[in-house]
């Protein structure tokens, strides 16, 4: 048998392919090993945003704790605004008309969260948005009061917008100018507006980012379309007459 020469330009090549080999084993192998670790981080991440928009991230917050405690997950059917046992991740096509927030499908039902006090009574509840923006679809949550028309906070917690501008969606002090705005107009139509500049002083207008138009615009499609019938109307309009 011919002595094996890894000097060679076959042994060379043989050596790099075994060396590729394990390295891509000890790469699939950590990557698997790792993977509970990160969807238990994802769902810790998950917790701490609906905590924050609730008002109940502090410092030193046990947030499984807290989580499980007064935060009650439930599936909503968006199209009849009725709770269900089970999630439907089926995609429904959104006619470009409808489309406000650029996402061109949802699925069927989404999750959301009530907020409990300690006697067990809904104080708020949490809806997940999102929408195109300048550069990458923007994420974010919405809490409403039980009127299901009052904005108890918002908070952006994913997004690719551009740091200093568009980015400006996740500065706190910008989402606290939704507090205590409401969502519908007497018509019960979607009113929250984002407005270039300074706002009128009214129940629906929020200032605008400055620079950040285009992101500004994104904002008010993603209101535009998760508060319309399409979205989480039917919803909160039965909330608002206790049907829910």
């Amino acid at each position: 048998m011919a002595k094996f020469n890894k000097d060679s330009v076959g042994g060379t090549i043989l050596v790099v392919l075994l060396l590729s080999l394990v390295c891509s084993i000890i790469v699939a192998g950590s990557a698997v090993m790792l993977k509970p670790a990160q969807e238990e981080q994802k769902l810790l991440d998950k917790q701490k945003n609906i905590l924050n928009v609730a008002g109940l991230l502090q410092e030193n917050t046990n947030v499984k704790e807290t989580y499980a405690k007064f935060i009650e997950p439930r599936f909503v059917d968006l199209a009849t605004g009725e709770y269900t046992q089970q999630a439907d991740d089926s995609q429904q096509a959104i006619p470009a008309d409808a489309d406000k927030a650029r996402i061109r499908s949802r699925s069927k039902t989404t999750e959301v969260y009530l907020v409990k006090n300690e006697q067990g009574k809904t104080q708020q509840v949490i809806l997940p948005i999102y929408g195109t923006g300048l550069w990458s679809v923007m994420y974010g949550l919405v809490s409403v009061q039980p009127d299901g028309n009052t904005i108890n906070g918002i908070t952006y917690y994913q997004h690719g917008e551009t740091p200093g501008l568009g980015g400006e969606i996740e500065n706190p002090n910008w989402a606290s100018l939704f507090k205590g705005k409401k969502l519908f107009d007497e018509q019960h139509q979607p009113a929250i507006h984002i407005v270039k500049g300074q706002a009128p002083q009214d129940e629906h207008s929020i200032d605008g980012l400055s620079g950040a138009t285009l992101t500004g615009n994104g904002v008010q499609g993603t209101f535009d379309y998760w508060f319309s019938a399409n979205g989480f109307g039917p919803y909160l309009e039965k909330l608002h007459a206790g049907a829910n």
